[in-house]
């Protein structure tokens, strides 16, 4: 069996939880199109001079998926690449016990779970896989309420003002204006009553001087 497709069917039928041996960082990625992806995968307890493999699972994990070998890389710098995939794409660097995988112009159909992996004694060693998701349009988050003091309002509402103890000592304006109406209506048919009386007084007086006179 070719070492490739050994390594293929061996990550198949690995449990992928991930161990103490590798760590693998960061554990998730969102990222814009045309963007670059980094994740880095340390050595914890296995030696540092072991081959490194970076593979790709575009699913959930489950018994059916499908793991896509990317690259790997010897302790001394060498990578060897998967099908599809060049340098121009996919790049490893290697620094003491760490090694980066960096995925250059991003793309939707890159999205998916990344895992390190080294082979042990006998056993193979997983990190715990990095999800990166691939976006043309980050998702906005909604900002979060906060919570004000009691009796403090948002900015741009006005609290409604209770009218201050000074103010209601005196007379309102409305009582004011009223009682000038009152008063005036009042006035009106006092001047009436006068005007009326006075007209029949001068009635009467020139009804008494036309009898006279006829008399």
């Amino acid at each position: 069996m070719q070492p490739r497709l050994w390594l293929l069917v061996a990550a198949k039928l690995a449990v992928l939880q991930g161990s103490g041996g590798l760590l693998q960082n960061p554990g998730s990625l969102v990222l814009q199109t045309n963007q670059v992806a980094a994740m880095s995968c340390d050595f914890k307890t296995t030696g540092s001079n072991s081959r490194i493999y970076w593979l790709r699972q575009r699913q959930a994990p489950s018994e059916d998926s499908h793991h896509e070998f990317l690259a790997s890389q010897e302790y001394l710098g060498n990578v060897t690449y998967g099908e599809a995939v060049t340098p121009r794409t996919l790049t490893l660097t290697r620094s003491g016990a760490r090694v980066t995988l960096n995925l250059k112009h991003t793309k939707p159909e890159d999205s998916g779970i990344y895992f390190c992996m080294t082979i042990g004694s006998p056993e193979l060693i997983f990190g715990r896989g990095t999800t990166l998701s691939v976006v043309d349009v980050l998702p906005t988050t909604a900002q979060p309420t906060q919570k004000l003091p009691p009796g403090k309002l948002p900015p741009g509402k006005k609290k409604c003002q209770p009218p201050s103890p000074r103010t209601q000592k005196g007379l309102r304006c409305g009582h004011v204006t009223l009682s000038l109406l009152v008063a005036s209506v009042l006035l009106l048919l006092l001047s009436l009553a006068v005007a009326v009386h006075l007209y029949c007084l001068r009635r009467r007086a020139r009804l008494r001087f036309i009898k006279q006179f006829y008399k």
